[in-house]
């Protein structure tokens, strides 16, 4: 049954994407409308804060719209999007660094509890955003959106083996951190 509903999803999506790349107003905000808070919560593992990750989603909407007729259908539509959402934010990230700003602080993560994990939480997610992009991208397309390898490697339009290689060096760099955590805790 939920393969069914994906299936008819992405049906409509193609549909929406070619009227919407005629010209069909309504099917583009339909199109936005339905994937808004797809677009936002990627935007939001990306770079970990709520301000950044809406100036984000809100570029990528931008940039749909210029971009849509450059979808080929060839994945499915929510795939080929993590792509536009994650440039759009490596775009946004490359203008900060060459502006000089201030790195906003991880804001605490909804729905944690507990003072130890929510801090172990905060702690592991400031870790990932210090990996390379191509690290944290990789890691939170497959882990945090369920992506498959291959369909991560289509939205970072690099081989399936790189994403492998650079989800293992992710995970090698998270358990170096982790060690190091582990240690503290035991001779602090």
């Amino acid at each position: 049954m939920g393969r069914l509903i994906s299936n008819m999803m992405a049906d409509n999506d193609a549909e929406l994407v070619k009227k919407a790349v005629h010209g069909d107003t309504r099917a583009f905000e339909d199109l936005v409308n339905r994937h808004y808070t797809t677009m936002f919560k990627m935007a939001f593992k990306w770079c970990g804060n709520r301000a950044d990750a809406e100036d984000i989603t809100q570029a990528a909407c931008i940039k749909l719209a210029r971009a849509l007729a450059s979808y080929e259908h060839k994945a499915a539509f929510t795939t080929w999007l993590y792509r536009l959402v994650i440039n759009t934010a490596i775009d946004m990230k490359r203008a900060e660094q060459r502006h000089d700003h201030a790195q906003a602080e991880m804001e605490e993560l909804p729905g944690s509890s507990n003072p130890e994990s929510a801090l172990y939480a905060r702690e592991m997610m400031a870790q990932i955003g210090k990996l390379p992009p191509k690290e944290k991208t990789a890691l939170l397309l497959v882990f945090g959106e369920g992506l498959s390898h291959a369909e991560a490697a289509y939205a970072m339009e690099v081989k399936e083996s790189t994403v492998s290689w650079y989800i293992h060096e992710a995970r090698k760099k998270l358990e170096q951190f982790e060690t190091r955590q582990n240690k503290e805790r035991h001779h602090g």
